[in-house]
């Protein structure tokens, strides 16, 4: 069988696609429908699931939201409805005070989901520092926003400007928005994944940096993903499994490894990336309404 170390994502629900999940012990896996949106829901209770799923201990809801870009108001609005409850749903205590990090480029397409999202957001923290009477008013939990961009730019650690915004706002809860990366073309820009694991800003393509959660900052932390990007050793692979393709001789084990250092977006990603963000962000401000 061709090596499943050419496949690459960053979806738990991908990471269990070839599982028996009713076999899995320390793995809790339950499907539904949120507001019309298909939702599966799992939680790895133990080390033994965590190894087995190969993603760390805790919960992972992915919503299937389909083409986001292309869906009417209707749609849009019980989508957004699900976002939120679910991020509810992962709030491990209190939310009055909340971050929100926009991780990525936002001068790169497909990885600038995080920034665009901060755009839409409702941040109340400074309305309550000068005006405590207004930010009453709003209706709204009290709410920072940071985008830190990429070290590339910045010649500094994401998790250290995330680590200072925390010592700096003590939040009660942080929540890291990123593009991911998908093993199937299909689940680009049409998957929505939360877990509260905290995440790894890069690791979807290769570029892993420190991990950002409660360990590493000192606030519970909630992530936010949309698969933007697939790379290429992943698509030959998934065509080579589909084909029956079994042995992988020396010229194309190369090719799937040249492969590693190329990815592929949609051709609307830059419509899709831009929806993604605004669904995420009034999702966000539905959650953290102070109702």
């Amino acid at each position: 069988m061709v090596e499943s170390n050419f496949v690459r994502t960053d979806l738990a629900a991908e990471a269990t696609s070839e599982l028996n999940m009713d076999r899995l012990k320390g793995v809790h896996f339950q499907k539904k429908e949120v507001c019309g949106i298909p939702v599966s829901d799992m939680t790895i209770t133990t080390e033994e699931g965590s190894t087995l799923i190969g993603k760390p201990v805790g919960r992972y809801v992915t919503l299937e939201c389909g083409k986001v870009w292309l869906c009417d108001d209707s749609y849009r609005d019980g989508l957004v409805s699900a976002i939120s409850e679910y991020i509810l749903k992962l709030v491990p205590g209190q939310k009055n005070k909340v971050l929100v990090v926009g991780l990525g480029n936002r001068d790169i397409t497909p990885d600038s989901l995080g920034p665009k999202t901060l755009d839409g957001l409702i941040v109340t923290r400074h309305i309550r520092e000068y005006d405590k009477g207004l930010f009453e008013s709003m209706g709204q939990e009290e709410v920072a926003a940071v985008a830190p961009g990429v070290v590339g730019q910045t010649g500094i650690e994401t998790l250290e400007l995330i680590r200072g915004a925390v010592e700096r706002v003590k939040p009660h809860l942080v929540i890291a928005v990123d593009a991911l990366a998908a093993r199937s073309v299909d689940r680009l820009c049409t998957t929505v994944q939360l877990t509260d694991t905290g995440i790894a800003p890069g690791s979807g393509i290769g570029n892993r940096r420190r991990e950002i959660n409660k360990e590493s900052i000192g606030a519970p932390v909630i992530a936010i993903g949309v698969p933007t990007v697939v790379d290429s050793s992943t698509l030959v692979y998934d065509a080579l499994s589909k084909a029956g393709i079994e042995d992988v001789n020396d010229p194309l084990r190369q090719v799937l490894e040249n492969g590693r250092s190329f990815f592929v977006s949609l051709k609307e990603s830059d419509v899709a990336v831009t929806q993604s963000a605004k669904i995420i962000s009034d999702a966000l401000n539905m959650a953290f309404s102070a109702d």
